[in-house]
């Protein structure tokens, strides 16, 4: 896009301006995976996604690449992500869901929810990423267990996110700074909104 301005005294610039919408109509995952590959060029922290572990059956060869033709899940997977950061084992699930008024918990296995309760027990950085309503919530392992653990639903209330959920705004570069609400409540840092 070229911006043309014209000053006092009849002088005229033009100015190349990019625009860009990179983050607009991003999911969630492909904001997060954005931002970690920001963090690791940028060696603030490592932090990769996890790759769900498939058994192989089938595969043929077309065009010197090899394609996959029958597969099965070979074993559960954990949480979405994992890495460390800071010296701190960091584990985390992402979700989003369109539901306006709760978080449904089929979305989280109980295989998670004990990999979540082991990474707390073992003094790891455990929680959930929530893209809810438009808005993105990092929700404390601690917070997330406390809740399905004192209650018995099939969801955890919208209210109750947003009460004790960590909102993190999207940005530009990086697209969805997660790790300042990390330092705010995991290391005290980065100040004190996030």
């Amino acid at each position: 896009m070229v911006i043309k301005v014209l000053y006092p005294n009849n002088i005229k610039k033009e100015f190349k301006h990019n625009i860009s919408h990179k983050n607009r109509g991003m999911d969630l995952e492909n904001l997060i995976n954005d931002t970690n590959k920001y963090y690791i060029e940028k060696d603030i922290a490592l932090i990769y996604k996890k790759p769900t572990p498939i058994g192989i059956v089938d595969v043929s060869y077309e065009n010197k690449h090899k394609i996959i033709k029958k597969g099965y899940f070979a074993s559960p997977s954990t949480l979405d992500y994992n890495g460390i950061y800071k010296g701190k084992y960091l584990d985390f699930e992402a979700k989003e869901t369109k539901n306006k008024t709760s978080f449904p918990l089929r979305n989280i296995h109980h295989h998670q929810i004990e990999h979540i309760r082991g990474v707390i027990r073992h003094k790891g950085i455990s929680f959930l990423i929530i893209k809810m309503n438009g808005l993105i919530y990092l929700l404390e392992g601690t917070d997330f267990l406390n809740y399905i653990d004192s209650k018995n639903r099939a969801s955890i209330e919208y209210n109750y996110i947003k009460e004790k959920g960590h909102l993190i705004k999207e940005a530009f570069i990086p697209a969805l700074d997660y790790l300042k609400t990390v330092d705010k409540i995991y290391f005290k840092e980065r100040g004190k909104s996030g």
